[in-house]
């Protein structure tokens, strides 16, 4: 047996090649869509193309670019990402000819914004505003509907001419197309409302007339809302109907699509369990001939493998995965799964930035989107570098040094890598942090970067070791909240209870509602038991049930009792909480309001004794009765080598927490580092 043979059957299924009948994809991957920013400008088509190319080298089957729409109607905002012209399809050529050279196929997803768009030309079925956006839409005519239908199959033609292997129809995430299957959202009474067979006419109508526009040879995705977690949502029935409607309309792939973006169910966060939904999908399967596409939250070769090998899904859908290793397909086919830079479904720099307008990027990978713009080039010369601090900032700056031919030596105190990384696993919800741990221990061994754990190098260490450049990243210290009392013993820092140095008792207040405070309630709440790797407890907890049973697939939520009694309090008058992620913040908010959490802000601080935490909620003054107080208080830099290395006449940077101490600050300490790396 070949090497390669043998090194595929680690994951045959994934890595089976798949039979359209005019076309082969060369394996189950699909690079699922995902607008970056990137899409909305035509200057940055160079740099799509080459992000593109990127993953095609990592040996993806098929991707699907971010959301194109039809028209102006359709826009996602003014003046976003849009096919509609010749012109347009021409500067396409870029992107399609960039993949096809790397050997790999590329659909353009077709998305008409309908109620979601956030300008005020948008269009929907009936003038209903989403809760998503200041706009109400208009209405359309029953010859508006058709001047939309004929946009998607003219938007198609023109993909087709562009070069791509096919189109995806996003019918999904209650986008336009969904917007006319929900009645809660389609209230017209002429051919394209009131009964299902009249609500579900559209996309049958958009499939079909595509079909007879491009031809047979061509690949038609269609992204299918399996789940909407919406009230009143589809029912089973309706999926089923709509699914096969679609199959006989000309699609050649069924994409599952999860909840509506208005959802207040979390979908793609990191406290979601790995793929939390194939269950649905498996439902789908068997009632389909064409292959069907399994997506959200799959972001490992092993999960992918097992899906379908139990036949949830024909295909898997992982979008971020591959924004934070393009070479994901290549590593799990060589056996290198370990070497994988595994995507924790932070929302960071992603989602985070394409819904604040910037161009998307990767926590855990920066190059992401930027693949013309960051030069990995060799350094001119080897220098021996010292890197003090193995968290984040201190792994990136170490293993990027390295790999550019520098002599890295990687000193860190504790007896183990990650830094506040460590912390952060230990929440439930987060434990994909611990993956990219594991990715910088195997990127450490394979870079050789010399690792001295359990080291706490003096700036007399580092002067007489004689290294030519010192990278500071010794990360930060819990800042003094300087507090009246705070010396009682009832009082703790966020160290000591996630590392389980103290114990806690029923009640508890935390002081600062802030990424750590949060963190801390979860996990005081929780006492261990993570419902992220309980799916069954976690479905239970946010209410999702077989859409079989209740339309959108939405139950009454029965989450478990909080372990403890917790406060939540902070200084600021704002909604606890404000500076989370922009589209995880809310997930955060309502697991805690969940657990019952007491959230307090615009508070002072007064005193602490026997009796517990004084404080000052506006002029009144209020005791709470706890058994402890844990400080969340904020950090500082923790800076002590800088000066007396500086003093020496070292070369001394700073990265990470001991540059700027944020709240655990990861993506801005591993971008600066890479950065920094790439310069010396």
């Amino acid at each position: 047996m070949s090497e390669s043979r043998d090194q595929a059957s680690i994951y045959p299924n994934l890595l089976a090649p798949l039979d359209l009948g005019f076309t082969t994809l060369r394996n189950r991957v699909v690079m699922g869509s995902m607008h970056t920013g990137l899409e909305d400008r035509a200057e940055h088509l160079p740099r799509l193309a080459e992000y593109f190319a990127a993953r095609a080298r990592g040996g993806v089957g098929l991707m699907v670019t971010g959301g194109y729409a039809p028209n102006v109607e359709g826009w996602l905002s003014p003046f976003a990402s849009r096919l509609a012209t010749r012109k347009a399809a021409v500067q396409h050529q870029r992107i399609t000819d960039a993949v096809h050279a790397e050997g790999g196929r590329i659909a353009l997803q077709i998305l008409h914004a309908g109620r979601y768009g956030y300008h005020p030309l948008s269009v929907a079925p009936s003038r209903i505003r989403s809760p998503i956006t200041p706009f109400t839409p208009r209405a359309l005519t029953a010859g508006g509907v058709e001047r939309q239908i004929r946009a998607f199959v003219r938007c198609a033609r023109l993909a087709r001419e562009a070069g791509y292997d096919g189109v995806e129809v996003m019918g999904s995430e209650g986008y336009f197309i969904n917007e006319f299957l929900v009645a809660a959202t389609n209230r017209r009474t002429d051919q394209w409302g009131g009964g299902l067979e009249n609500r579900m006419r559209l996309p049958v109508e958009i499939v079909t007339r595509i079909r007879e526009a491009v031809g047979r040879d061509f690949i038609i995705i269609y992204r299918l809302s399996i789940i909407d977690l919406i009230p009143e949502g589809q029912s089973w029935d309706e999926v089923v109907q709509l699914a096969k409607s679609v199959e006989r309309a000309g699609a050649s792939i069924i994409n599952s699509g999860i909840g509506w973006h208005e959802a207040r169910i979390p979908t793609i966060a990191t406290s979601v369990p790995r793929a939390a939904f194939t269950w649905v999908t498996r439902k789908l399967r068997s009632e389909l001939a064409i292959p069907l596409c399994a997506s959200n939250r799959i972001n490992t070769p092993e999960v992918a493998e097992r899906v379908l090998a139990e036949g949830d899904a024909d295909l898997i859908s992982m979008a971020r995965p591959l924004l934070a290793d393009p070479d994901f397909v290549r590593k799990a086919s060589e056996g290198r799964a370990r070497s994988i830079n595994t995507c924790i479904a932070c929302n960071q720099a992603c989602l985070d930035h394409t819904f604040s307008r910037q161009i998307a990027s990767c926590l855990v990978n920066p190059y992401a989107c930027h693949e013309t713009e960051i030069n990995k080039k060799p350094a001119a010369s080897s220098k021996r570098i010292a890197v003090v601090g193995a968290g984040p900032a201190g792994l990136a700056a170490a293993t990027t040094l390295a790999e550019r031919g520098h002599q890295v030596t990687l000193f860190e105190a504790d007896t183990r890598i990650g830094g506040q990384f460590n912390l952060a696993k230990r929440i439930p919800g987060k434990e994909e942090f611990d993956e990219t741990l594991r990715y910088f221990t195997e990127r450490l061994r394979e870079t050789g970067v010399d690792v001295k754990l359990g080291r706490a190098v003096s700036a007399d260490d580092i002067v007489a070791a004689g290294f030519d450049e010192v990278i500071i990243a010794s990360g930060v210290t819990p800042r003094d909240p300087k507090i009246s009392g705070q010396s009682h013993p009832s009082v703790m820092s966020y160290f000591d209870v996630l590392t389980g140095r103290r114990s806690v008792g029923a009640r508890v207040a935390i002081l600062g509602a802030g990424g750590i405070g949060f963190d801390v309630a979860e996990f005081l709440v929780h006492e261990g038991h993570s419902t992220t790797l309980d799916l069954s407890a976690w479905r239970r907890e946010w209410g999702v049930t077989d859409p079989a049973l209740a339309r959108g697939g939405l139950t009454t939520p029965l989450p478990a009792l909080p372990a403890r009694e917790v406060y939540l309090l902070q200084r600021k008058a704002g909604r606890p909480g404000a500076s989370l992620g922009k589209t995880t913040g809310w997930i955060h908010r309502a697991a805690l309001k969940m657990k019952r959490v007491q959230m307090l802000p615009g508070v002072k601080y007064q005193h602490i004794d026997d009796a517990g935490l004084h404080i000052l909620e506006g002029e009144q003054p209020r005791t709470l009765v706890v058994d402890n107080i844990v400080l969340c208080t904020g950090q500082e830099p923790r800076r002590d080598l800088e000066a007396p290395l500086r003093t020496a006449g070292v070369s001394v940077h700073l990265v990470g927490g001991a540059d700027v101490a944020a709240e655990l600050d990861a993506k801005r300490a591993i971008h600066q580092a890479t950065l920094l790396a790439l310069t010396l």
